[in-house]
């Protein structure tokens, strides 16, 4: 691999940038594949292939060839609001499925190092603790106070901020509140209707871990939907 190219690699995943490195295992020669970038005249001829897996997520050799694949995606961003048994749960889920999880809670007895073990916590209310996270379309919150106080700042930072997935916990009453106040706020109908409240696909289940797999498994089809959009 050549000098270059490797220094290339290392900026692109300290920047967290997503890309697939491509080598020829006969050659050893390695380049960078990116979306919408092209390649090399002797790489061009596999493309379709490359862009397959890319696409897919996927490391592999190319079938009939020493075109060996290796992708770099972006993890996603997860905010966690509120550091309650269900979210306990719903870290331990998301952390096994390579997202990038924050917690976010004023009360430090409820968000501390003991409960979240590993976790970053950011003991904060959500218009200060916000300043300390990067985010984009590329982030998703799940509010789960139930706390306006605590909920609501953070559901105007990921509205504004066009998060690809929005959670709110809470029944059908409390999320009509909900909206009642986002309105009052000056945020549109279909900003609001992009909130998953209740928050979760429905499982049936009403323990804490029923309740973080039921959004775990939103929060997954979310991200698979998102990542279509942007491929295809």
């Amino acid at each position: 691999m050549k000098i270059e190219t490797l220094k290339s690699i290392i900026s692109k995943k300290e920047n967290k940038s997503e890309f697939a490195i491509v080598t020829n295992l006969t050659t050893g020669e390695s380049e960078i594949f990116e979306k919408n970038k092209s390649l090399s005249k002797e790489l061009e001829k596999y493309s379709t292939q490359i862009n397959d897996f890319y696409k897919s997520k996927k490391n592999g050799v190319i079938e009939g060839t020493e075109i060996f694949i290796e992708t770099y995606i972006r993890p996603i961003k997860v905010i966690v609001v509120g550091a309650v048994h269900i979210a306990q749960y719903l870290t331990d889920f998301a952390k096994s499925l390579n997202f990038e999880i924050s917690i976010i809670d004023p009360r430090g007895y409820f968000a501390s190092e003991q409960r979240f073990p590993d976790m970053n916590i950011i003991n904060k209310w959500p218009h200060e603790a916000f300043k300390e996270i990067e985010t984009n379309e590329n982030t998703a919150l799940i509010a789960l106070t139930h706390d306006p106080k605590i909920d609501d700042p953070a559901l105007h930072h990921a509205l504004k901020g066009k998060f690809y997935y929005i959670g709110a916990l809470g029944s059908k009453k409390t999320h009509t509140n909900r909206s009642v106040r986002l309105k009052l706020a000056g945020f549109d109908e279909n900003e609001i209707n992009s909130i998953h409240g209740p928050i979760g696909i429905k499982l049936g289940g009403k323990s804490a871990p029923e309740i973080a797999l039921s959004i775990i498994a939103q929060l997954v089809s979310e991200t698979y939907k998102k990542w279509l959009k942007l491929f295809y």
